[in-house]
């Protein structure tokens, strides 16, 4: 690891003083920033640092974030022990072995899946079940609620698309348990849709299924259940301690009825590695200590204020989270003969006349708006309006090129699936792609249309599959496709990736391959390289390895077959 200068005890030869000498140009400049009471030593690159508690404090801040060669080690290991907390030893995940679920659950789990049982099970259901996605969460989730004692009534809190699911999924794993104590093999759990906001007594089930957004104002309700578990599945949403849904989950995990939390998400990490301290924070609360406390140790403030995770403190992280809490699982590493998933930076022809004209528009009409906002938020807002409006402009800009890789793929019979955002790029791709009766997933879509729309698919009735970013990017299979195509890019990888891995997951027998198409001259490439840059940061935490973000060599004998195929039938 690179060190941004040295550190050393010394006598100062003008005090004679015992001080702090710290070299090298970016470790000076901290200091100087940090620390007031230093001063230079012999020259610009040399600093002196009184040797008081408070400034040993701050050197090891400085330390952290910016490591220095210590050329003192004995007396600095001796400083600092003073002001290393000496943290609970908490218990750590024993090793896991494959356990069977209780009588309740009906069905089978595979082999990773009974050690996912074993992990739930060892952790006092106080766990993140980090699986990648596609590995059956939910299934281990429900096999441990039928194995735990006392574990209802449950709520189950998860985002609107998948409520319907969870339903399904009770009443395909799980038994009744009357009264008694007696199973009833031909009943399953009684269970509740939570879709209203209004207040009302909600009776007495077994489950209570509610969206995130719907939670803070059924606060009251759900705090006179008597509630035993609390499931929060895409435990992202979760990622921000500032929101109402926050606010709601963290007052009801705090109830003295609640003895389980579980999270689930295959990507609990967004956009940056500091979103786990609140996920974190409701499972298993002081297990990172505050947020205060967790930024000072692990993170560094960016240009934009945000929290980033320390690149020298991504693995120890990870390692924190394996240890105590999170239970991770790639399919490469439990699913054999699940084939590879492979993406690939397809740059496109785009139209740039057009591109640059609408960019012009939306530059005249940003100068306007920040001109004519009369506070902070004015401006924020008009700020974002554009960068909506150039992200729109792009996808317009490159469409044709879009529908024409579209085509070509579809010409060698393959089942696609096209993910776009904007829903005015969705309208014109379902229209240019007509022909192919395309089955559409896209927000405002009542729950039984949306099904409907995914059996037409996953049935073999349509070929071609158009669907918003973030209305398909979760709560749904659609394992009959091997290619997914990026029409346009999110700002975050995990968008993309839980996008991808509704094909890649237990079904897929197929090699998965995702194209992102960039259109040339626009700000896609500059959004790619984000992309890449928050994936190494999720990927360091999350996993003990980090993927590559592109296998060139697969993607590109693909694209020649394609080509190789289209121009042989001309």
């Amino acid at each position: 690891m690179k060190n941004f200068g040295t550190l050393e005890y010394v006598r100062d030869r003008f005090s004679r003083n015992w001080s702090w000498k710290v070299t090298g140009p970016r470790a000076v400049v901290m200091v100087s920033r940090v620390i007031p009471q230093s001063w230079y030593g012999d020259g610009p690159n040399e600093a002196i640092i009184p040797d008081t508690d408070q400034n040993v404090q701050k050197i090891k801040w400085i330390d952290d974030r910016y490591p220095l060669e210590i050329l003192s080690k004995s007396v600095w290991k001796k400083k600092i022990s003073n002001f290393v907390e000496k943290k609970k030893k908490l218990k750590k995940i024993e090793k896991l072995r494959q356990v069977n679920p209780g009588k309740q659950f009906r069905g089978k789990l595979l082999n990773f899946q009974k050690k996912g049982l074993d992990f739930l099970l060892k952790s006092s259901g106080n766990a993140l079940l980090a699986d990648e996605m596609g590995l059956g969460k939910t299934v281990q989730t429900l096999a441990y609620l039928a194995t735990e004692k006392q574990s209802f009534p449950v709520l189950v809190i998860a985002p609107l698309v998948t409520l319907n699911n969870w339903q399904r999924e009770i009443g395909k794993f799980m038994k009744k348990k009357s009264r008694n104590g007696k199973l009833v093999e031909n009943l399953v759990p009684t269970s509740t849709l939570i879709r209203i906001g209004k207040t009302k007594d909600l009776g007495k089930f077994d489950f209570y299924i509610i969206n995130y957004d719907l939670l803070y104002k059924r606060l009251d309700d759900m705090s006179k259940l008597n509630l035993k578990t609390i499931i929060c599945d895409e435990v992202q949403h979760l990622r921000s301690k500032t929101t109402k849904k926050y606010f709601a989950v963290k007052k009801l995990s705090a109830l003295k009825s609640i003895k389980y939390r579980i999270g689930l998400s295959g990507t609990p990490i967004y956009n940056r590695g500091s979103e786990i301290w609140p996920i974190v924070d409701i499972l298993r609360p002081g297990l990172l200590g505050s947020f205060k406390e967790f930024c000072d140790y692990f993170c560094y403030v960016n240009e934009k204020g945000k929290a980033v995770v320390l690149e020298n403190k991504r693995e120890s992280l990870g390692e924190e989270l394996r240890k105590h809490v999170m239970l991770r699982r790639k399919k490469s590493d439990v699913l054999k003969e699940l084939k590879d998933k492979v993406r690939y930076k397809q740059v496109i022809d785009a139209d740039i006349n057009y591109y640059h004209r609408e960019l012009d528009k939306i530059w005249k009409k940003l100068e306007e708006d920040q001109k004519n906002a009369e506070t902070a938020f004015d401006k924020f807002t008009s700020y974002k309006r554009a960068i909506q409006s150039e992200r729109q402009a792009a996808g317009i800009a490159k469409l044709p090129h879009v529908i024409e890789f579209v085509k070509n793929i579809m010409e060698i019979e393959e089942s696609v699936i096209v993910f776009c955002h904007h829903k005015s790029i969705h309208q014109l791709l379902h229209k240019s792609l007509g022909e192919h009766s395309p089955s559409a997933i896209i927000g405002g879509q009542t729950d039984k249309e949306r099904q409907h729309q995914i059996d037409r698919f996953q049935a073999g009735e349509t070929r071609l599959m158009i669907a918003g970013l973030r209305a398909g990017n979760v709560g749904i299979n659609l394992t009959r496709a091997r290619y997914v195509i990026f029409a346009e890019l999110d700002w975050s990888p995990a968008i993309h990736r839980q996008a991808e891995d509704r094909l890649h997951r237990i079904g897929q027998k197929n090699i998965v391959f995702a194209y992102y198409l960039i259109g040339n001259g626009t700000l896609d490439d500059h959004v790619a390289s984000v992309l890449v840059d928050k994936s190494y940061e999720i990927d360091a935490i999350m996993d003990e390895k980090i993927d590559s973000f592109e296998n060139k060599e697969k993607a590109e004998l693909i694209l020649a077959q394609i080509h190789d195929k289209i121009a042989s039938k001309r």
